[in-house]
């Protein structure tokens, strides 16, 4: 009997069915892709005045935007302010609000002009066990991460539904890593991160028909200002289990979000644990690349494979520092 080579038949058999699928991903993936211009155009940022908020009001200048910064402390966006023209020659605008108050951010926006990109950056972050923390904490970082971006976006989108420059437009959201997984001590902070996901999905349906396009950016730990004072309350366990995912820079940071709000991503991830995290939670958030959605499928299962290794690992840790002689 004559040798029959199996290899091209078999290839085929694979070939095939993840050709076809390809073809249903790209007419299927919605959004469609798009380009935010950044170059020439107004660019606020809150929580400007220092970490991944300054760096990103440095990079945004450097490619040519017009940029706004907004925090609280006046006396820290002047400090700001003189970096970012020491560093590249130009100015920006600082604008002194809290974000909390729905009235301040509008007369805000009342008076900087039309917003091209909005990237809500401002955050609170203390972790602790939810059985010892205060609630007026829990409730000044779900009032700053999570009820903050709900009045920043609702003091801006009227202005964004109506400007006259009909380009796209983006709101962004600086979410965390915490933001896509739980861990012990974050309880209010996750949930404060959690909730910007809900956000995001929802006002992207409604605003996509004004070619407003939201993105969603999850940092981990990064060097900042307030991660060392962080690190000060964080429990044991809080620093054994996020050590899974490195920290970052902040102008690095900065990069990959820029990046991500120009292409009109809806994840932006910033390392490689955060690209695999988004493969991990993607669900049913939209997704503009039918490459990415089909690396989404394929992966599905091995990802749930991995998240249930580190969850492993993590409750690991947990039985046995509760294991140890108090």
């Amino acid at each position: 009997m004559a040798n029959i080579d199996l290899f091209p038949f078999l290839g085929l058999v694979v070939l095939i069915p993840l050709t076809i699928l390809v073809i249903i991903l790209k007419l299927i993936t919605r959004p469609n892709p798009i380009k935010i211009p950044i170059k020439s155009r107004h660019v606020l940022i809150t929580g400007g005045s220092s970490g991944i908020g300054l760096a990103l009001a440095h990079q945004a200048v450097l490619e040519g935007a017009r940029v706004t910064i907004l925090a609280r402390n006046l006396s820290k966006l002047e400090e700001a302010k003189d970096s970012i023209r020491l560093s590249t020659g130009i100015d920006v605008g600082i604008v002194s609000a809290d974000v909390c108050d729905f009235e301040s951010v509008k007369k805000v926006f009342e008076n900087v002009g039309e917003i091209d990109v909005l990237v809500c950056n401002q955050g609170v972050f203390v972790a602790q066990e939810f059985v010892e923390q205060e609630i007026s904490e829990v409730k000044q970082m779900i009032d700053i991460n999570l009820v903050g971006c709900f009045n920043l976006v609702k003091a801006a989108l009227v202005g964004m539904k109506n400007r006259k420059d009909r380009r796209p437009v983006s709101i962004a959201f600086m979410s965390s890593q915490a933001g896509q997984v739980g861990i012990y001590g974050y309880a209010a902070y996750s949930a404060s991160k959690f909730g910007l996901r809900g956000l995001a999905e929802a006002l992207q349906q409604e605003v996509i028909a004004d070619d407003i396009h939201v993105s969603l950016i999850f940092p981990p730990d990064t060097d900042t200002p307030g991660l060392a004072e962080e690190n000060k309350r964080k429990p044991q366990l809080t620093h054994i289990i996020a050590a899974s995912s490195g920290a970052m820079k902040a102008d690095e940071v900065a990069k990959k979000a820029l990046n991500g709000i120009k292409s009109g991503s809806f994840f932006v991830p910033c390392n490689f644990e955060g690209f695999l995290l988004s493969i991990a939670t993607a669900g049913l958030s939209p997704q503009r690349s039918y490459l990415m959605a089909f690396v989404e499928v394929i992966s599905a299962g091995l990802m749930r494979i991995a998240g249930l290794c580190f969850q492993w690992t993590w409750y690991g840790s947990i039985e046995k520092f509760h294991a140890q002689p108090k």
